[in-house]
């Protein structure tokens, strides 16, 4: 097949709009101090909140990545962000705590629907560059998670919870600016009859796309670890301010935007594989090092931990989609959604732990589940040589 140069202007709107769509994620759970403030929400229905979200968007991002594999989807992708947008500010307005869950719930819905398409034609505007490419599509949703809870402490700090209703301006404006986009994006996806072939031609590796699931999880449960228990600990037991423990975590999201597009170019040059395991590998080792290095030398280790941790997400939804070529719906579903969402879902034991242990107590849990995840990560095969050099065909 012809090789085709990165289209970086798709690429470009694509990130865009993963920045609107993701700063809705990220700021449902900066808003619960302020419905529990504001609603006298407990602390358990406040935790529902989120829990909701997070696990409807799990579900739903692999449903609709097989759907869209059948069929091309690509209309959901401005679709998503005014849904992710237009729930959240809906969740600003209602006053009920079943209404606030139905719109927390709509906004969940976006979310989860915009991934798997958008991440499917960033897969085609990356042309042969493909973990470059996902890495900048992938910086977007990083930087909309971090400005999510900055959107929310402006809006609801100044104004109490009902001024969330202006998150719907940026989802509104960047639905209109995606859905212009719609007619040069579709020209990006393969011929029907082409993306068949290559799916008949090349089986899926459903066993390495399993194991990679696996990892995602593992991943997943130690970065959710880090962000819940990081400012505890540091709160805690070493008696820092919330707010320098809050910017402590803020560090991580950065460091971990910029080693993203690291990651990504580095995968490139020297393979999947090594940069998933090359960034894993170190994490068990810096976080013992935090817990023993107080002060500017602790923060510095963070950052590269949280460097670390998110340089290796990009690498692993590029790597789902070649295990299953021609079902990079469902690859970018499950990649991006549901394995995250199920590593997410065991925070709980690691509270439970805590609460009967002691905060300190998850660190020595936290240091292993990297060191699993690389064990795991040196099962897996790399792509097929075909694959490092085929992308689609235009339309």
């Amino acid at each position: 097949m012809a090789s085709r140069p990165t289209d970086r202007r798709a690429l470009g709107w694509l990130a865009a709009g993963h920045v609107v769509n993701d700063m809705n994620q990220g700021a449902v759970p900066a808003l619960l101090p302020f419905l529990i403030a504001e609603r006298g929400l407990t602390y358990a229905a406040a935790g529902g909140v989120v829990l909701a979200a997070t696990l409807l968007s799990s579900l739903v991002q692999p449903a609709l990545g097989h759907l869209s594999d059948r069929r091309p989807l690509p209309f959901l992708i401005p679709l998503a962000v005014l849904a992710a947008g237009c729930g959240l500010a809906l969740a600003g307005v209602v006053t009920s705590y079943g209404a606030t869950i139905a719109a927390v719930l709509l906004s969940g819905a976006g979310v989860a629907a915009f991934h798997p398409e958008s991440a499917r034609y960033a897969n085609y505007a990356s042309g042969e560059r493909r973990a470059t490419g996902m890495s900048v599509f992938s910086v977007g949703g990083n930087l909309g998670i971090a400005l999510g809870p900055v959107a929310i402490s402006f809006l609801a700090g100044s104004g109490g919870v009902a001024r969330i209703v202006w998150m719907a301006l940026p989802a509104c404006l960047m639905a209109v600016l995606l859905a212009r986009e719609l007619p040069r994006l579709r020209v990006l996806r393969p011929e029907a009859s082409s993306s068949r072939a290559h799916r008949d031609t090349v089986p899926p590796r459903w066993g390495a796309f399993a194991r990679l699931s696996a990892v995602i999880v593992v991943r997943s449960l130690f970065a959710f670890g880090l962000v819940s228990f990081v400012p505890l600990y540091l709160v805690k037991v070493r008696g820092v301010p919330k707010q320098e423990a809050a910017l402590a975590v803020t560090a991580m999201l950065l460091a971990g935007a910029v080693a993203t597009l690291a990651g990504g170019r580095l995968a490139d040059r020297f393979g999947r594989r090594a940069v998933l395991v090359g960034s894993l590998l170190p994490l068990a080792p810096l976080l013992a090092f935090f817990l023993h290095a107080p002060g500017i030398a602790g923060l510095a280790s963070l950052v590269l931990i949280g460097g670390g941790t998110v340089a290796t997400y990009s690498v692993a939804v590029v790597m789902g989609q070649e295990y299953l070529p021609g079902r990079e719906g469902i690859a970018g579903g499950v990649t991006m959604g549901l394995a995250i969402g199920v590593g997410g879902a065991g925070v709980p034991l690691l509270g439970a732990l805590a609460d009967r242990q002691g905060v300190a107590s998850v660190f020595p849990v936290l240091a292993a589940l990297p060191l699993l995840a690389a064990a795991l990560s040196l099962t897996l095969p790399g792509p097929r040589p075909a694959l490092r050099r085929e992308v689609p065909n235009a339309a």
